[in-house]
């Protein structure tokens, strides 16, 4: 079962609202369970909103593409938007003393948590996500 769903959003904040319908569907398609379904809701939703805020700048006229692929027990989910990217190493860790107080950084942990593999690609304007279902 190596089958793409692709759906794209316009850059605007409203445009979050989509991700939920977008991950029922694959819940349906690939019998997702109550276990792994909300962490593919929550890390979706983040990359999504990082996508639209700091890769396209809330910009209408660009675009974030959600793409899903599943290839047997694993489901892959990209999200990219057509921002410059960022450096991995120079988004602050939330966990540090000096960062407890900052908004930036906590979208990754979170990916980085509840996914199961995480994979930022084209200078980072490309998010692959990871989540094992079977």
């Amino acid at each position: 079962m190596n089958t793409v769903t692709v759906i794209k959003l316009s850059s605007r904040l409203r445009s979050i609202s989509q991700v939920e319908p977008f991950a029922m569907e694959l819940k349906k398609k690939y019998n997702l369970d109550e276990e792994v379904f909300p962490k593919i809701l929550i890390s979706v939703t983040e990359a999504v909103n990082n996508a639209i805020i700091h890769g396209n700048r809330v910009d209408e006229k660009k675009e974030v593409v959600l793409q899903s692929r599943c290839t047997g027990r694993q489901l892959l989910i990209c999200v990219e938007d057509e921002g410059s990217g960022f450096e991995l190493k120079n988004v602050p860790d939330p966990c540090c003393a000096e960062n407890i107080e900052k908004a930036g950084g906590r979208g990754v942990l979170i990916m980085k948590s509840l996914s199961d593999g995480i994979r930022f690609k084209n200078n980072g304007s490309k998010v692959e996500l990871v989540f094992n279902i079977r």
